[in-house]
């Protein structure tokens, strides 16, 4: 690296990076990281927070499990410990990311948070402002992910409620809530888990079903469901895949119609694909709904002073309010002078195309497909810039030239 100061605006450090800057040191940023350094190519992850995995590590409450089996939830290069259980907890997932970012030797700058980043085309190079640096580079990689900001809807009469409201980026635990009677907005699910945790410490959960959703058991006769899924796929047609599904999990767990809790048109997997909308694995979370320990409610008309008000005309006092409404996108925000993205902060190309843009604009972990996607993200776009690095050796030479032209080396 180099550092420069930039004569025509205010003086202002900025940082010569040779190989590509990386926005993220979650999953996605870690995994594109190592995925270079196997081809020799370096790169510099600039990370807002404090630490790898932040989402993980301080927005996810205490009893969070892999919703998949560890063998679908692996980065590349290096796998989970051998003695890590079938579905790895919150805490055993953050310690095979340290374990991952120390054996590939990564080391972030954190506490960099991105204000800006754009192509320019006059010099042919990305500038990434942050707080107090501009970084610069060929290649600019998105890593930051479709759950970068936590999702807060509006609600008539919100700003009225009485008691804490808490989306889930801020929950921790149900012994916050023993004994209350807390209303659950949303049932994906962290909705379906936070609902079952406050129920296991004596919380009263009424959860807020607003739309279709389709929940499967996570394990099919002892098999977990992905992988059946996965397995079927490969010799059948999705649409097959989805019946045979549905038929099997309403052997097993009944028809979640009469729980109030109605299914899409749309087979589960065809609509994860289309929407990205994911499918509820249930982890327990309908037992208690069946034993009316979790109420499900109809959606939520107005929140008043003391509790809401429901489209079905009830009206129920409550103590607190859960907001599981899920997280997007922060892109939009921050990247200039793209059209590669929707106004969602999605990549506008679908998956599995949806890796590589322009002028050297990656992305990783914007599949709607989980740690798979980020895997086969992050294995593209290295070989993709691995094979730039390696053949076009102007590259180098041009930029020596621009830092020397336009920043003084440390």
């Amino acid at each position: 690296m180099g550092s420069c100061t930039d004569k025509e605006e205010k003086p202002a450090k900025c940082v010569w990076v040779h190989g590509p800057i990386i926005v993220g040191a979650g999953p996605s940023g870690l995994a594109a990281s190592a995925c270079l350094s196997e081809h020799g190519v370096p790169s510099v992850i600039l990370e807002r927070s404090n630490c790898i995995a932040s989402l993980w590590q301080q927005k996810t409450y205490d009893r969070l499990k892999l919703h998949l089996p560890k063998q679908f939830c692996v980065l590349p290069l290096l796998g989970f410990p051998e003695h890590f259980p079938k579905y790895p907890t919150k805490d055993q997932f953050i310690s095979y990311l340290e374990s991952y970012a120390a054996h590939f030797s990564i080391q972030p700058r954190f506490n960099q948070s991105v204000q800006s980043a754009e192509f320019d085309s006059s010099s042919g190079f990305w500038k990434v402002r942050t707080q107090d640096l501009e970084y610069i580079s060929r290649w600019f990689i998105v890593a930051t992910g479709e759950n970068a900001e936590p999702v807060i809807p509006e609600i008539v009469g919100i700003g009225r409620f009485h008691g804490p409201i808490v989306h889930t980026s801020a929950y921790k635990s149900g012994s916050d809530f023993a004994s209350q009677r807390v209303l659950v907005v949303g049932c994906g699910n962290s909705g379906m888990e936070v609902s079952l945790d406050l129920c296991r410490h004596g919380a009263v959960p009424h959860m807020v079903v607003r739309n279709t959703v389709h929940v499967l058991p996570r394990e099919m006769f002892g098999f977990s469901t992905f992988g059946m899924v996965m397995a079927l796929l490969k010799w059948f047609p999705l649409r097959l895949v989805d019946k045979l599904l549905l038929l099997v999990a309403n052997l097993t767990i009944g028809n979640t119609g009469q729980l109030g809790i109605h299914r899409p048109k749309t087979g589960p997997i065809e609509l994860k694909n289309v929407t990205g909308k994911t499918p509820v694995l249930d982890v327990g979370a309908l037992s208690q709904i069946k034993s009316g320990k979790i109420k499900v409610m109809e959606g939520v008309k107005e929140i008043t002073r003391n509790g809401a008000k429901f489209m079905n005309g009830q009206e129920k006092q409550f103590d607190s309010i859960i907001l599981a409404t899920g997280y997007k996108s922060n892109v939009p925000t921050w990247l200039k002078g793209s059209d590669f993205f929707t106004k969602d902060g999605m990549p506008k190309t679908p998956f599995p195309n949806g890796w590589k843009g322009e002028d050297g604009l990656y992305t990783v972990g914007f599949t709607r497909r989980g740690l798979l996607g980020t895997a086969s993200d992050a294995v593209k776009l290295a070989k993709d810039i691995a094979d730039q690095w390696k053949t076009n050796q102007d590259c180098r030479t041009y930029s020596n030239i621009v830092l020397v032209r336009n920043c003084t080396k440390k």
